[in-house]
């Protein structure tokens, strides 16, 4: 800090003013990435902020306001001129990671987006009659083939239940096990969304078990529907119990009322992977007669995140003409990439589909990869790496408590090296690396890791084992 007379100067006066920041040679190079008049914007909120945090102590006056300010530009201008949204290596095992974008999609699926995205396309024209169509058709007729019913595409399954239930039942009552009332992810509750399409919860049975009578005693004059929600997201064990889809499909019948199940993870096949069950597939509940069901489409299905609501061609076409159909439909992009995912399944080629093809990987080629990978990082001096028995997991709310067996890349924590500090260095490379730590150790799954990304996870481990410099 400058002194004039041995005293120290006012460190708010040793800010510099916005035009000598942006006549200096810092600013050149954020010239060239944004208008003039963005840039001058972002020195005045790096100035703002250097002159809030030095009224609060002026004791941390930088040596070089100018310099200080540079630099928190040049934070605001990259985070500004770059993308958010970057690809990662998902080491972790998870295979619907939630929060890395869930179900990757296939190569046809990309590339159908990507004929799609930079010009236009018939998404609501009939092309042979010359005149509006509609977008349903694109993924509709798909979806009855597989599914033997009619189907419609809304943004996601919550927006699907939450359309069906403001159909069907808004301001009467839905009939719902206790047992059944979930959170589906990121503090969304099914009685939220119940609340929210203006229809009313009615609880019956308790927390672990319900019965078919608990149902039929809270039939009344109000009721609109009966609701089925799948546990997706969790399991109940011990002494448990619930009516078969069967009971609850002749009920619902009996009363003239339709049966709603949200299936929440849109498993479109019989057979996903050696160990997983419990995941009914979709046209199984729609034989057995429930009249409408709901699922996500970047789930097990392993398509773009959507919502489909399938079932009763009538009670289909009443969903459709709901209002709030056209404020939660899907786009142009959605239904290029579900479309080209629901090919896959008619043609009866489901490995095209990342998410399956994860889940079936043989353990003994998993085995083999870790191994080489292993001695690779070995070769270039990383000590500690050894092949450790481990287990992947499907995530994304699906098949709780089920895993499949998948051996695992384990680095090994090291003075000056621990398994925090390898942690946070893969994920400061680029394209960032998402692994787990367990017990000092980093560990790597191969399963979600694609062969044509081990280059760049060997060179992220690389530099992230280095030790960590502790500085004169």
């Amino acid at each position: 800090m400058s002194k004039r007379n041995g005293e120290p100067s006012d460190p708010l006066r040793a800010l510099p003013g916005v035009d000598l920041v942006l006549q200096s040679p810092a600013a050149v190079p954020w010239l060239d990435r944004l208008p003039r008049e963005h840039v001058a914007d972002l020195v005045r909120e790096a100035i703002g902020e250097l002159r809030e945090s030095l009224l609060a102590d002026p004791s941390q006056a930088p040596e070089d306001p100018l310099r200080a300010v540079a630099a928190k530009v040049d934070g605001l201008v990259q985070s500004l001129s770059e993308s958010s949204l970057r690809p990662v290596i998902n080491a972790s095992g998870v295979i619907l990671h939630t929060n890395l974008g869930r179900a990757p999609l296939g190569q046809s699926a990309v590339e159908a987006v990507g004929s799609i995205a930079g010009g236009y396309c018939n998404l609501e024209y009939d092309i042979e009659q010359g005149r509006r169509g509609r977008r349903d058709g694109h993924c509709g007729s798909l979806l009855e083939r597989l599914l033997g019913a009619p189907a419609l595409v809304v943004n996601n399954n919550a927006a699907a239940i939450f359309l069906v239930l403001h159909e069907l039942a808004r301001e009467g009552e839905v009939i719902v096990s206790r047992g059944e009332l979930v959170e589906i992810g990121d503090g969304f509750r099914i009685p939220d969304i119940l609340e929210a399409s203006q229809a009313r919860l009615r609880e019956v049975g308790s927390t672990n078990r319900t019965n078919l009578d608990d149902y039929r005693d809270a039939l009344g004059d109000r009721t609109r529907a009966l609701l089925r929600i799948h546990p997706s997201n969790f399991k109940q064990v011990g002494f448990t119990g619930r009516p078969t889809i069967e009971q609850l499909v002749a009920l619902a019948k009996s009363a003239s009322l339709p049966l709603i199940e949200d299936l929440g993870s849109g498993c479109l096949v019989d057979h996903l992977a050696e160990g997983i069950e419990g995941e009914p597939p979709v046209a199984r509940s729609i034989k057995a007669g429930v009249s409408l069901v709901t699922f996500s489409g970047d789930k097990l299905l392993g398509g773009p995140q959507a919502g489909i609501i399938a079932g009763d061609a009538g009670l289909v076409a009443r969903v459709r003409r709901n209002p709030l159909f056209r404020a939660l439909r899907v786009g142009k992009l959605t239904l290029a990439a579900l479309e080209a995912t629901l090919r896959s399944y008619l043609a009866g080629r489901e490995d095209e589909i990342p998410a399956l093809r994860l889940m079936r990987t043989p353990t003994a080629a998993l085995s083999a990869r870790a191994h080489k990978l292993a001695k690779r990082l070995a070769e270039h001096g990383i000590s500690g790496c050894s092949v450790v028995e481990g287990k992947s997991v499907l995530g994304g709310g699906s098949t709780p408590m089920q895993s499949m067996p998948s051996p695992l890349v384990a680095i090994e924590g090291r003075p000056g090296r621990s398994a925090t500090h390898v942690e946070s260095g893969l994920r400061s490379y680029d394209p960032p690396v998402v692994a787990r730590i367990e017990k000092d150790r980093v560990l790597l799954d191969l399963r979600t890791v694609p062969e044509d990304q081990e280059d760049d996870l060997v060179a992220a481990v690389i530099q992230a084992t280095r030790p960590r410099q502790t500085g004169a």
